[in-house]
């Protein structure tokens, strides 16, 4: 009898990559009494913690992967409806289109229609707390990985650890070291360059700042005009964070000194409302950091490679200007979760599994797909000569259609 025709046997799957697709794939086999491991590069759970801005949660991505894994009380919990107020507009840092100004919050409210917000790091925070301690393997970088007999695979770290497993997942982003093994694809730029700021709660809560906050809101506020665009976001803690994109070259570089990081971005926005050049004036000096834009070519896809597929980012990455990145990862690693558990509660066979999982990246594909054009088509409007007005009518088109 061979190994895969075993009732009790279990594939070694190892996941690679500590990101929101990498950890629900775990959450869905570990929930489900399926081993996996998942090898991060980063030292440990409080690495770049303090990153990420707000991720907005649709029901049927999102939303469905921790559902699946009974986690929806705890997405209510540290989820905020408040925050799913939005705004748009220009340099002048006046609103030309408000939305959701009036959602109610309610804890057992009706989220089918809703995209709540949660903070990037309140989200990876209860992952982690949901997944077993051991199943993480931190501080494990990998350098190389190649295929052996039987559709295995073995992986080899930064730390000298090498092992094998029978299936990889890879969820290890936008440079991913195993999307090579399915497709000679890399990460395209956009031509689009910038930073990410962030101011404190405490200085937001500064008297003399009430015009920030009064101009980001208790959610997100999108201003785009003469190929700029700045996106700011109200974290639950009270950090207003925000990203400064610009029309530039791949080889522009802000400055390492925050002085003068400050003084060239507030040269790229010069005219633009005083609001949102004291918020560059006061941002927190620890927390710049240089944000280009690349995206994977619409359409990417590949002929399927036993024991091996990738998710999230390094099968598509895309721009954020479709609100999609975080919720087409969650539910990449959801959907791969259950067909991966499912094939092990069903003994399935390898070509079996095979077969599942090829059918399966077709769908992803298609939705990748259709997510990665309408992101490109939503930054050309940003950074084209029509904004904002362009980009306030095809927000109001999508609410039409939907």
């Amino acid at each position: 009898m061979s190994v895969e025709s075993n009732p009790k046997y279990q594939p070694r799957i190892a996941i690679v990559g500590g990101g929101p697709a990498g950890l629900v794939v775990l959450l869905t086999l570990t929930k489900r009494g399926i081993p996996a491991t998942l090898y991060e590069r980063e030292l440990d759970s409080n690495s770049r913690a303090h990153l990420g801005g707000m991720l907005d949660l649709e029901w049927d991505s999102g939303q469905r992967a921790l559902r699946e894994n009974g986690m929806e009380d705890l997405f209510r919990k540290h989820s905020r409806r408040d925050a799913e107020e939005g705004r748009i507009g220009g340099k002048d840092g006046i609103p030309l289109l408000r939305r959701n100004e009036n959602v109610e919050e309610s804890p057992d409210g009706d989220l089918r229609h809703a995209r709540p917000e949660i903070d990037r790091r309140v989200l990876r925070e209860i992952l982690l707390d949901a997944v077993p301690k051991d199943t993480i393997k931190w501080g494990h970088a990998l350098v190389s990985i190649r295929p052996i007999e039987e559709g295995r695979h073995e992986l080899t770290f930064a730390n000298g650890v090498v092992t094998v497993a029978d299936f990889v997942v890879g969820a290890d982003g936008a440079n991913s070291r195993v999307r090579p093994l399915v497709s000679p694809a890399v990460p395209v730029y956009h031509g689009v360059n910038g930073a990410e700021l962030s101011l404190p709660p405490a200085i937001v809560s500064l008297p003399e700042n009430h015009e920030i906050s009064a101009g980001v809101g208790k959610g997100s506020c999108y201003l785009a005009q003469d190929q700029k665009n700045l996106a700011f976001q109200r974290n639950g803690d009270g950090r207003i964070r925000a990203y400064l994109w610009h029309r530039n070259t791949l080889d522009w570089a802000l400055p390492r000194d925050p002085k003068e990081a400050k003084r060239v971005l507030l040269e790229i926005y010069s005219g633009w409302a005083p609001w949102i050049l004291r918020f560059i004036e006061q941002a927190d000096e620890d927390a710049i950091y240089q944000r280009p834009l690349f995206h994977l070519p619409v359409g990417h896809r590949w002929e399927h490679k036993p024991g091996v597929t990738v998710i999230g980012d390094a099968a598509h990455l895309m721009s954020p200007f479709a609100g999609a990145g975080a919720n087409l990862a969650m539910q990449d690693g959801v959907e791969l979760g259950l067909i991966l558990a499912d094939a092990v509660e069903k003994a399935l066979g390898q070509e079996e599994r095979e077969a599942t999982v090829a059918a399966w990246e077709d769908e992803m594909f298609a939705r990748g797909e259709k997510f990665a054009a309408l992101t490109l088509r939503n930054l050309e409007l940003i950074f084209g000569p029509g904004a904002p007005q362009s980009v306030v009518q095809a927000f109001q088109e999508a609410i039409v259609q939907t």
